[in-house]
């Protein structure tokens, strides 16, 4: 999944990525564990972000953050972040193996 965000503070980079997560996410996310996981990536300092730019450490931090997030709830498999971007865009991508998305309840 890729999408294309206009970043007019730092601080938008939240609702894009929680969103692109919970789109993806196995089960579907509630609206409880969407602003949790809101809450979560506002403590990563995404607000001292350049205004349309994900840098590698952003891109990490955010990422283990989503790891953070399953670990606590222990039934929610989705999307990471693929790659930094000068441009504004996420994209996500699916963690898999054996060329198999995982799943939740259990893994593989």
């Amino acid at each position: 999944m890729m999408a294309h965000i206009e970043t007019t503070s730092p601080q938008s980079w939240i609702d894009p990525i929680a969103s692109g997560y919970a789109a993806e996410a196995t089960p579907p996310l509630t609206d409880e564990l969407l602003e949790t996981l809101r809450a979560a990536l506002n403590k990563i300092g995404l607000d001292h972000l350049p205004v349309g730019h994900l840098d590698e450490k952003a891109v990490e931090r955010i990422n283990q953050t989503l790891d953070t997030f399953e670990l606590d709830l222990g039934a929610v498999v989705g999307p990471r972040i693929e790659a930094p971007s000068d441009d504004g865009t996420i994209t996500f991508r699916h963690r898999s193996e054996a060329g198999r998305p995982l799943r939740a309840y259990g893994g593989q």
